[in-house]
């Protein structure tokens, strides 16, 4: 039939016609899951490495250009316009609290954008060119993943180009780390430009090569000793003529990040993102300085319960000399480490109900990070242990350090958030810095309760590392807000916590490059002890602890108000864990 405009016909037609596309219309909840679904798998594919050991490695590394960059932050924005559009109200409990995640996620990606983060891809800490490693360094399972590495590596020296371009910008409005914390940090470039192809970390995935057949395994060893040589080594040697010539010395001399171009809401917006609070500095420091005083109360009585009769500083000098606290060699270190690791495993059903599925490596951090590396760091599969200077790697510490950086802490936590297929990839696969670094640290003094620390010199070394994470509130917002010296944070860490000096200067260099990232240990540690004590005073003889930890840690990483509400709940709820069989 033909229409006639107009008619009466084509009206109903038309009428029918929205009537069924309303009814159609997605509610709430699918709105929702449809936008964060697109993003995520969008977001994958702008940032693809092959870092994941879950995943293929890609054949290629992420654009870093300018139009890149606008790209990024046109479309953040337009995902943002369109879940302001969503009723919150209408959305069901689950999503809502997806919402309360990914929300606050996405405005911090528009606004690190609109800060141009992007032109300062490296501190003392990590950068772009030690990223890459990590990818050499995880398994590979497929004749793809080898193909595709090399690939990746052909792809280095337009990535290397379009960062050191950002890096140019940086520099030329002097946003960039302070010079001092720089100095030295090109180790790790000149690791690779040095190297035999064959002795090169990017050859590393070639040295044992699995699921493929022994004639194409030569091919690809030519192959890529020939693209590590011409290609990757290059660019190495153009980066560190860059670094060497151009940003070191042309890097800003202050430490505060406040004297950064917009610096006192570029520091605002740091505390933001790292902590999920907005608190201000003045407020932090005051905090931390409270902090600092209870913990030293705490370290006072240890020290008495070692039976040493002198004073604070001359204990810190006790324990930062006497050879009895330190490993012979680094496979000593690393036994030690595995140790605590396996006396954990025996306490674990005591406390957790869920425990992950995947299992962790305890491995030495590779030669070319380990000068300038934390002392230890863990994650899904691997507990990194730093057996760099062992004369400053104190067995004291150790148990709190495997704590943290393995089970219960980061190579559990990130695995259990993993496992939890029934949320969304962007909460199975996102890291909140205050989640993750305060359930690690909350796990260190955990460690006391469960045991763990089996003489009074473990206890002191749990206590210090306390002590480190709350002066870490006072010495991060002291250097960007109030104007300490690098010597005066220095002189703060060796007054109060049993640090060795090296890993001290290590420290302090860190947190002047990554303004704010400090924060969030003490933080998140402090707002899961007030939410499990506020559950303990509400619940009484119905609190459980396995119920608690397995509802804390079934969020996977999450803001700390989502945290705070969801604990709300669980007190409601009457203690009722997520996996009531197991409790």
């Amino acid at each position: 039939m033909r229409l006639v405009a107009g008619s009466a016909l084509c009206a109903v037609l038309v009428m029918s016609i929205t009537t069924a596309d309303a009814a159609k219309a997605p509610n709430a909840d699918a709105q929702l899951k449809a936008i964060y679904t697109e993003e995520w798998a969008w977001r994958e594919k702008q940032f693809a490495s092959g870092e994941d050991d879950n995943r293929p490695v890609a054949d290629h590394l992420p654009r870093m250009d300018n139009a890149a960059q606008d790209e990024r932050t046109k479309y953040w924005e337009d995902v943002l316009t369109r879940l302001n559009a969503i009723p919150r109200d209408k959305l069901s409990h689950d999503e809502q609290v997806n919402y309360d995640v990914y929300v606050p996620q996405i405005e911090g990606l528009i606004e690190s954008q609109k800060f141009r983060d992007f032109e300062m891809p490296a501190n003392s800490d990590s950068s772009f060119w030690t990223d890459i490693g990590y990818t050499a360094r995880r398994p590979f399972r497929t004749l793809t993943d080898y193909e595709n590495w090399i690939r990746q590596m052909r792809d280095i020296p337009r990535y290397f180009q379009e960062q050191i371009a950002q890096m140019r910008a940086g520099l030329a409005r002097g946003f960039t780390p302070p010079r001092v914390t720089l100095e030295g940090r090109d180790a790790s470039i000149t690791a690779v430009t040095e190297a035999r192809p064959e002795e090169s970390l990017f050859y590393t995935p070639f040295q044992k090569m699995t699921g493929v057949a022994p004639e194409k395994q030569i091919a690809l060893r030519a192959e890529a000793v020939n693209v590590i040589r011409d290609t990757v080594q290059p660019a190495y040697r153009a980066l560190l003529k860059f670094m060497r010539e151009d940003y070191v010395p042309g890097a800003r001399t202050t430490l505060a990040a406040e004297d950064m171009p917009n610096g006192k809401a570029w520091y605002r917006e740091q505390i933001r993102q790292f902590t999920t609070l907005d608190e201000s500095p003045e407020d932090i420091h005051a905090f931390g300085v409270s902090e600092v005083a209870k913990i030293h109360a705490e370290m006072l009585e240890a020290m008495k319960a070692t039976g040493f009769k002198g004073d604070m500083p001359a204990f810190l000098k006790f324990l930062r000399t006497d050879p009895q606290f330190y490993a012979k060699t680094p496979e000593e270190l690393l036994m030690r480490a595995a140790w605590i690791a396996k006396k954990f495993d025996g306490k674990a059903s005591t406390y957790f109900g869920y425990l992950p599925r995947m299992r962790f490596a305890i491995e030495p951090v590779p030669a070319d990070l380990a000068p300038f590396y934390t002392s230890g760091r863990g994650g899904p599969g691997v507990y990194l242990l730093n057996t760099y200077d062992l004369p400053h790697r104190p067995l004291y510490s150790l148990a709190a350090l495997t704590l943290h950086e393995s089970a219960p802490g980061h190579a559990f936590q990130m695995p259990i958030a993993m496992e939890h297929k029934d949320q969304p990839e962007f909460r199975q696969n996102s890291y909140i810095s205050a989640f993750g670094e305060g359930w690690a640290l909350y796990c260190e003094r955990l460690g006391d309760e469960m045991g763990m620390y089996e003489t009074p010199y473990e206890r002191f070394g749990m206590l210090s590392y306390q002590m480190w994470r709350a002066a870490r509130l006072v010495v991060d917002t002291g250097i960007h807000a109030q104007g300490w010296t690098r010597q005066q944070a220095i002189d703060y860490f060796l007054e109060y916590t049993a640090l060795p000096e090296h890993e001290i200067e290590t420290e302090v260099d860190r947190y002047i490059a990554w303004p704010g990232q400090a924060l969030s240990y003490y933080l998140g540690e402090d707002a899961i002890w007030k939410a499990r004590h506020k559950a303990e005073a509400a619940l009484g003889d119905k609190f459980n602890i396995r119920a608690f930890h397995d509802t804390v840690l079934e969020l996977g990483s999450v803001p700390l108000p989502v945290l705070s509400a969801r604990i709300d709940r669980f007190i409601a709820e009457g203690g009722k864990g997520p996996y009531p069989d197991m409790e």
